[in-house]
């Protein structure tokens, strides 16, 4: 056995970690590339599919919670039970399909139209849901997923958009038809 004497030791262990940690580095910042090259490729459309969409849904959703401890009419807190139930699964879906690397915020909704609302009781409670966020936020959804569908590039994403187009028109004629249940004139929308 060699016995080297411990300067040496020590200088070759040194170099050692200082080789290990440069060929640390070297990899490290390609694990990132990695996912960024993918959310660098994702079209502008699509992009702006995920935030569009998950910001409709995500205030939809929160908005019928809402709207099912506020509202004291029935057929109010049903179709808030319904877009909330369906619109969960929307934003399920549009996570799923989202590519590998692109962040999709699980909540990000339209915080000032749910502030808004927050505080109203009764039928100004409904009345101001069922034109601010039922009408004029389903018109938005369906605005969202209408151009994925015309100019998106991701299949995935499409294909949400896709499946999920007849469920947001299918809130919208709800909300058409609550509204002028109500006697509200913006079901004309």
């Amino acid at each position: 056995m060699i016995r080297l004497p411990l300067a040496i030791t020590s200088a070759c262990m040194a170099s050692l970690l200082v080789v290990a940690t440069a060929a640390s580095a070297q990899t490290s910042p390609a694990a990132p590339s990695a996912a960024t090259p993918e959310a660098g490729r994702l079209h502008g459309a699509d992009q702006a599919f995920i935030a569009d969409a998950t910001r409709a849904v995500s205030t939809q959703r929160d908005a019928a919670r809402i709207a099912t401890s506020r509202s004291t009419d029935r057929e109010v807190k049903a179709f808030a039970e319904r877009v909330s139930n369906d619109n969960a699964k929307l934003s399920e879906a549009l996570r799923a399909a989202s590519p590998r690397g692109v962040d999709v915020p699980k909540n990000d909704p339209d915080t000032a139209l749910l502030a808004s609302i927050n505080n109203l009781r009764g039928a100004e409670f409904d009345k101001t849901y069922i034109e601010q966020v039922a009408l004029a936020g389903e018109q938005k959804a369906i605005s969202a997923f209408q151009a994925e569908i015309a100019s998106g590039r991701d299949e995935q994403l499409k294909d949400v958009a896709k499946k999920g187009l007849p469920t947001v028109q299918e809130h919208y004629a709800m909300a058409q038809e609550l509204a002028k249940r109500k006697h509200l004139h913006a079901a004309a929308q």
